[in-house]
């Protein structure tokens, strides 16, 4: 016989399952197993699969992350081979780039349509529910197209196609271990945190994206599941690529007080120019639909011609953009070429995003709030020479600016202290990521994985749900 206690707890259970199935943006909540009467040992499974789940993600995500340093190495040694033979290398370098970027376009519009672009954007579709998971033929199309398109210099991250491919190793681990639907929903999200953990060696981060951005909720199964997942990731990616931080940049010191007013300046000024960022991409791809009665391989071959001529003319920039970051955490370049890259960068980020083929935007959006950061600590080091390290405003400008396209400030902030190990500059990253979101929010800008899954097609009737 059940006591009035456990009335009013099992009350108390279901009033907050179901304020908590109305809101997260439509995101159900998956109930913990001690919930639904599931002995304790449920939880201890999941744990051991997301941890096999992540050593296989983060197996993958190294072997992406080399194969995309092999091919950067490539293009800028065969730029380097091309610019001694003056026209007929120059010739040579646009045809590699456009078949390149056209090849990779054309095989995912083929073998796997679902591997386009960044791939976060039907992750979170297919967490939700609205979307089934991705075939395991995706990971091939997504690894050889990834390689293509960023290795030709493609403005695009490595990122957003770890993720994808990660969250699709992880459902097929929870299927062969017979998990259930609820199970390898979680795995899924898991997995996408351990893609993004080993894509930027930054664990903490990967748990935290499944948390907030993902899943938006906390709870025992789906942290327990993150946390598992990005350290079985994490300790494979590190035993084959290193324990270092993606970014050298030294510790600065505290900022003080007085610094307040100008990093809540450069919040508001990376949330106008997020969600700009937001509204460039959105436009390239609007203009690619317009265009779609071109084949993609068409329209692919343009992008990579493009990149080819970036390639040639100032092979920095193009690619994922990790010098370039590194670059303006140091604090190095005259501010008219920061501010030339930047506007360079910001372009052919949209342009890159709508070549059809896989990419992130993490890796670009990285470039563009550092460099945005440096010029702006630039320019109050020029009025106000006790300014603090332009670096350090780098450094913040990355967290604010991510801030404001994703709307993800804790991931963000995660990440980049991850990446930089700036642990003094938790304050100003808090304080820059404040005005960064208030100022798009006020623009009626919405997040851009939310603007870019409102282009997939949701098809709820088409969702396979493994058997319990």
């Amino acid at each position: 016989m059940r006591t009035p206690w456990l009335e009013i707890e099992a009350l108390q259970r279901a009033f907050a399952l179901s304020v908590l199935r109305g809101s997260n943006n439509g995101r159900e909540r998956i109930m913990d197993n001690t919930e639904t009467g599931e002995p304790s040992h449920g939880l201890v499974m999941l744990a051991a699969s997301s941890l096999l789940a992540g050593t296989a993600c983060g197996l993958l995500g190294t072997l992406f992350r080399f194969s995309l340093e092999s091919a950067d190495r490539v293009r800028n040694v065969f730029i380097g081979w091309a610019h001694t033979e003056q026209l007929v290398g120059f010739i040579g370098v646009l045809l590699a780039t456009s078949a390149a970027t056209a090849f990779a376009a054309n095989l995912v519009k083929r073998r796997a349509p679902h591997a386009i672009g960044s791939g976060i954007p039907h992750v979170e579709a297919v967490v939700s529910g609205d979307l089934p998971p991705a075939p395991l033929a995706l990971v091939p199309v997504k690894f050889v197209g990834g390689v293509l398109a960023i290795g030709a210099g493609l403005a695009l991250g490595r990122e957003g196609p770890t993720v994808q491919m990660a969250s699709t190793i992880a459902n097929w681990i929870g299927t062969l271990l017979r998990r259930n639907a609820d199970d390898c929903r979680i795995l899924i999200a898991a997995g996408a945190g351990a893609g993004l953990a080993t894509a930027f060696n930054a664990p903490i981060a990967g748990a935290v994206f499944v948390l907030e951005e993902l899943l938006r909720r906390f709870d025992m199964r789906t942290t327990v599941a993150a946390l598992g997942a990005s350290a079985g990731a994490i300790a494979v990616a590190r035993l084959m690529h290193g324990d270092a931080p993606d970014f050298q940049f030294g510790v600065p010191p505290h900022p003080g007080f007085g610094t307040v007013p100008a990093y809540l300046l450069l919040g508001a000024v990376t949330g106008l120019l997020g969600a700009a960022y937001c509204r460039a991409i959105l436009w390239a791809l609007a203009i690619a639909d317009w265009l779609s009665h071109w084949p993609v391989y068409v329209r692919g071959a343009l992008i990579g011609a493009a990149a080819g001529v970036l390639a040639w003319c100032a092979p920095d920039l193009a690619g994922g953009g990790d010098p370039l970051t590194q670059r303006a955490l140091l604090g190095a370049g005259e501010l008219s070429g920061v501010a030339v890259a930047f506007v360079i960068r910001f372009g052919f980020g949209a342009v890159s995003y709508a070549a059809g083929t896989p990419g992130g935007l993490f890796a670009p959006m990285l470039v563009l709030g550092a460099q945005a950061g440096l010029i702006f600590g630039r320019i109050g080091f020029l009025w106000f020479p006790d300014f603090a390290d332009p670096g350090a405003f780098a450094a913040v400008g990355m967290t604010a600016f991510f801030a404001a396209v994703v709307r993800a400030p804790v991931t963000g902030i995660v990440l980049v202290t991850e990446m930089t190990g700036g642990f003094t500059l938790l304050l100003p990253m808090l304080t820059a990521c404040f005005t960064a979101m208030v100022v798009p929010i006020m623009l009626h800008c919405p997040p851009i994985y939310d603007s870019l899954g409102e282009r997939l097609p949701h098809k709820a009737s088409q969702v396979v749900r493994p058997a319990r």
